[in-house]
């Protein structure tokens, strides 16, 4: 009806309502972890289906073998292939990433780059450099998963995605087996969702439909 001539409606103009608007589409998925991570991540990536189409990049902190088999270990739990990056690859969709050890992991433009700077909270790869520079390249279309970890590492990249307007999952800490980077990030950004493992799988296929006509409803927090 029109809110002008509603009752009791002085100061409200016509069309202060606005109709519900789209979810916004989805094209990057990032994710960081370290202690904990490789069982967080058989969950997570095991609990997707293998329609699953946007690319997930993720920074596990790990040692610098070059041998170490990160890859291989989480492929039989994922129906989505898995494999490490190449420099200058591009990215997508259907794929998990993985941060090679001893670099970090970028996105630039459309692609992935691999860095050999100086460590962040004492981690190459950083989840802060994955994360500040998803928000860079791709803004409100990144959705970020913050799992298990034992620093804060990855605490200022989510608050810049948030200033991106990006979708923000985090482990709940009393779920994760290493809740340092949880309680880092709730304690300064306000984020999406706090969930346990188990049910942030389910959220992502939901939320990652590329072009959803009707709003999630139930969205906490989001305008």
């Amino acid at each position: 009806h029109d809110a002008a001539n509603h009752g009791g409606g002085a100061g409200i103009t016509p069309g202060a309502c606005a109709p519900p608007q789209p979810r916004p589409r989805y094209d990057l998925v990032v994710v960081g972890t370290s202690l904990g991570g490789r069982r967080a991540l058989k969950t997570l990536l095991g609990g997707l289906p293998a329609t699953f189409g946007l690319p997930i990049a993720i920074v596990q902190h790990r040692g610098t073998d070059p041998h170490e088999e990160l890859a291989g270990s989480l492929q039989p739990f994922s129906p989505l292939p898995v494999q490490e990056v190449e420099d200058k690859e591009p990215i997508r969709g259907g794929t998990v990433y993985l941060a090679p050890p001893g670099y970090h992991l970028l996105i630039e433009g459309r692609s992935f780059a691999l860095s050999t700077e100086a460590p962040i909270h004492f981690a190459r790869p950083s989840i802060d450099v994955l994360f500040e520079t998803a928000a860079l390249a791709f803004r409100e279309r990144v959705i970020a998963i913050a799992l298990t970890a034992s620093s804060r590492d990855g605490a200022a990249g989510i608050a810049k995605l948030k200033e991106c307007r990006a979708l923000v999952i985090v482990q709940d800490p009393t779920d994760a087996e290493s809740p340092t980077l949880g309680r880092a990030v709730l304690a300064q950004t306000p984020v999406d969702y706090v969930l346990p493992l188990k049910e942030i799988a389910p959220l992502l296929t939901r939320v990652a439909v590329s072009a959803p006509l009707v709003q999630d409803s139930a969205r906490p927090g989001r305008p």
